[in-house]
């Protein structure tokens, strides 16, 4: 097992085999908008940082996890539980998980980045083997509530796709954030929350290094 990892009050514990806490998910569990008592939904959870870390920002927030991997599944389910936080993991295809449509406020999701055949490596964790960004998006527009939020982390070349697939779904977005390891660096990461039927309009906030 991985060494555990400290999010604000929380600790975050990592069984072998799961995909590693990355600076992608710190940056999008910040960005992410909550208000409190919001009903929150993290598509592929993993261990269930990004709960935790939205947690840590808000208590009151109602937390819902899916996660294909029953090894994950169950690390998240564990790590709401030693940390006292009120939650549930639906172990299950993010697609065909038995939710409520329109239910969320918010949905959240850091996915697969590289489409399949793309000849990018990563793993099944980083390619879209069991998940397109369609079918992600699909998925997030049938779960938010009109009105409600979709935020994800992606890859910067992927940006045109991230954004032209959000918005065939009905998520307008609404604002972007790209993330750079330094200023002389390009960006490494994109950082982008769309709303449910919107109004068109983005915000681009600065760039982070």
């Amino acid at each position: 097992m991985a060494k555990p990892e400290q999010l604000g009050p929380y600790t975050l514990e990592q069984p072998d085999g799961v995909f590693p806490l990355g600076g992608d998910t710190l940056a999008l569990g910040s960005f992410a908008t909550v208000r409190p008592r919001w009903q929150v939904c993290d598509l592929g959870t993993g261990s269930g940082a990004l709960l935790l870390l939205l947690a840590g920002r808000e208590a009151t927030l109602s937390l819902t996890g899916v996660e294909l991997d029953s090894t994950a599944a169950q690390a998240a389910q564990n790590n709401l539980s030693i940390n006292g936080v009120d939650g549930q993991v639906v172990c299950g295809d993010l697609r065909t998980a038995p939710l409520p449509s329109g239910r969320f406020d918010l949905v959240i999701s850091n996915p697969p980045y590289f489409a399949a055949g793309s000849g990018k490596s990563g793993g099944s964790a980083r390619c879209e083997e069991t998940c397109s960004l369609d079918e992600l998006c699909a998925a997030a527009a049938r779960l938010v509530k009109n009105g409600g939020r979709f935020a994800l982390c992606h890859r910067p070349e992927r940006l045109t796709d991230v954004l032209c697939t959000l918005r065939r779904h009905g998520l307008e977005p609404k604002r972007l954030k790209m993330i750079s390891h330094s200023p002389a660096h390009p960006p490494s990461t994109i950082l982008v929350e769309a709303v449910r039927q919107g109004k068109p309009g983005l915000d681009i906030l600065p760039l982070q290094g």
